[in-house]
């Protein structure tokens, strides 16, 4: 039986379908692929799955999913962007992120938003992510936002709009990279029928945003990861991105503050550090400037950062600006800080502290999209027309308790994309994130990003700890822009596998990241 046959029984979408148009044909962009996937039999798709799920694990690609690690579930339908669409998603994801770098710098600064009235004062002093710690702590370039991961949706128009910023610790793009040398290997000769964008020099850009966010005078940086362990869910990507840079790993642990200085433990002694891509959650960053019983970070990390002796990436405090109470006013920071018109729209919502946008919500309860503002990760959202009465009952009890805690969106009929469903393929609703980098003189959007997959039938829920996968994302390319290259080669740039190198020569490594790399091998 041949895969067109499953392609016979795809039914037709209710919303916008990413391959086939409301008549049942491909889209352009999708022609070729559809034909190479339907040349194949059943047997060649269940062989090109056992050959993903080898190769996947026998690299540990994984991450963890309720307390269990799993093969991280890649499905082999990649979703297409053609370059004019992706033209505009970049340039609405560039805006976006320069508008709130730039809220980021007032509030932590002059406030001149708040003073103006453009964004109201309470809404910013009481959000969960703004920390006081963080007032005109100014980093050295500027640059606060040197990674985000903006979530950006396909509506039942076709139009994209932005779901939400994730201006934090934005994760995934480690399975973006990864998921384009599985698919290398498993579908080469679709790769030969398509120009499809790079994204395999991510880390040359992160790298060279991480050096160019060192303190004055620094020389050469040296750059570290910081991680909280092998036990975070996002724990194969922190040490993916350290391996791909050709920089350490370390722990909080592996870090002491000392005058206002961060070094690094090394079996060569202490090892100043100028730059720490921090991959954890600001209240466990610093035991003396947040919570006094965490293990993770570093005492005296954020003084250091003060003092302007190492650079934060991304900073403190950048909660405030992806707080989704924020979300509604980022089209008037667009307009306020840019004198722009938002390229990229974004989803009706409710402000819940405001009393008549929620009479409006809380009347519409089974119809609206209800999120905890400063909750991540899909958690605690409630999907007002899949909720029953009980969970609905206590959600109005809960927004009307402490309404500033809750926004409310109009349900967005996200696109669907084929996914291969154990017996067929069928449509499972998708979202797109892609990265930004911002190196103080440009930000930059790898080309595509990790498109998330529902994998249940009719779910809107996309999270992989809520049990969804993901596909890799081709962007196709236009003019100038140079395609994927044919084969497998090594991700890292030249440049960074030199410093590897001579980091691997020279130290240092301390105890603590030479069991880190014994544990990866």
């Amino acid at each position: 039986m041949a895969v067109g046959d499953l392609f016979d029984d795809y039914p037709a979408a209710a919303n916008w379908d990413e391959m086939f148009e409301p008549g049942g044909d491909p889209r352009p962009g999708y022609r070729a692929l559809h034909e190479a996937v339907v040349a194949l039999s059943s047997g060649d798709l269940e062989e090109r799955y056992a050959v993903r799920d080898r190769s996947l694990r026998d690299q540990g690609i994984t991450f963890s999913f309720s307390g269990e690690e799993r093969t991280w579930p890649l499905d082999l339908i990649p979703r297409i962007i053609s370059a004019e669409e992706w033209g505009v998603i970049e340039a609405g994801v560039v805006q976006r992120v320069r508008a709130l770098e730039a809220f980021l710098a007032d509030v932590y600064g002059a406030g001149q938003i708040m003073a103006d009235g453009v964004v109201p004062h309470r809404l910013v002093v009481t959000a969960e992510g703004f920390l006081r710690q963080a007032a005109f702590l100014n980093p050295p370039n500027g640059v606060r936002v040197h990674v985000a991961g903006i979530d950006v949706v396909r509506g039942g128009d076709g139009r994209f709009v932005v779901l939400e910023d994730n201006l934090r610790v934005p994760s995934g793009i480690s399975y973006v990279v990864e998921n384009r040398r599985t698919m290398a290997r498993v579908f080469p000769e679709v790769f030969a029928t398509h120009r499809v964008r790079p994204v395999a020099d991510y880390p040359t850009h992160l790298l060279g945003a991480l050096r160019a966010a060192a303190p004055r005078g620094a020389g050469d940086p040296t750059v570290v990861v910081l991680t909280p362990g092998v036990y975070n869910a996002a724990y194969f990507e922190h040490a993916f991105l350290a391996r791909q840079m050709g920089v350490e790993l370390v722990e909080g642990r592996d870090l002491v503050c000392r005058d206002n200085v961060i070094y690094m433990r090394t079996t060569g002694g202490e090892h100043r550090v100028d730059v720490v891509y921090r991959r954890i959650d600001d209240e466990f960053l610093d035991p003396i400037a947040f919570r006094s019983d965490s293990l993770l970070g570093c005492p005296g990390i954020l003084n250091a950062a003060r003092a302007g002796n190492v650079s934060l990436a991304n900073a403190v405090g950048n909660g405030v600006a992806d707080d989704k109470a924020m979300y509604p006013f980022v089209a008037a920071m667009i307009s306020y800080y840019l004198g722009e018109q938002p390229i990229l729209d974004t989803v009706p919502t409710y402000r819940l502290d405001v009393p008549d946008e929620a009479e409006v919500a809380l009347s519409r309860v089974d119809s609206l999209v209800w999120k905890p503002v400063a909750a991540s990760g899909g958690k605690g959202l409630v999907i007002g027309p899949h909720a029953d009465d009980r969970t609905l009952d206590d959600l109005v009890r809960t927004v009307v308790a402490d309404p500033r805690d809750w926004i409310a969106q109009e349900v967005v009929a996200l696109s669907t994309s084929p996914t291969h469903t154990g017996q067929r393929l069928c449509p499972r609703h998708i979202d797109l994130r892609p990265f930004a980098v911002n190196d103080g003189e440009r930000v930059w959007v790898a080309p595509g990003g990790l498109t998330r997959v529902a994998l249940r039938e009719g779910s809107l829920v996309v999270n992989s700890s809520a049990g969804g996968g993901s596909k890799d994302t081709w962007v196709l390319a236009g003019a100038g822009h140079a395609p994927e290259p044919r084969g497998e080669r090594d991700t890292a740039h030249p440049q960074l596998r030199a410093l590897k190198g001579l980091a691997q020569e020279t130290g240092p490594a301390s105890g603590m990241v030479q069991q880190q790399q014994q544990q990866q091998q």
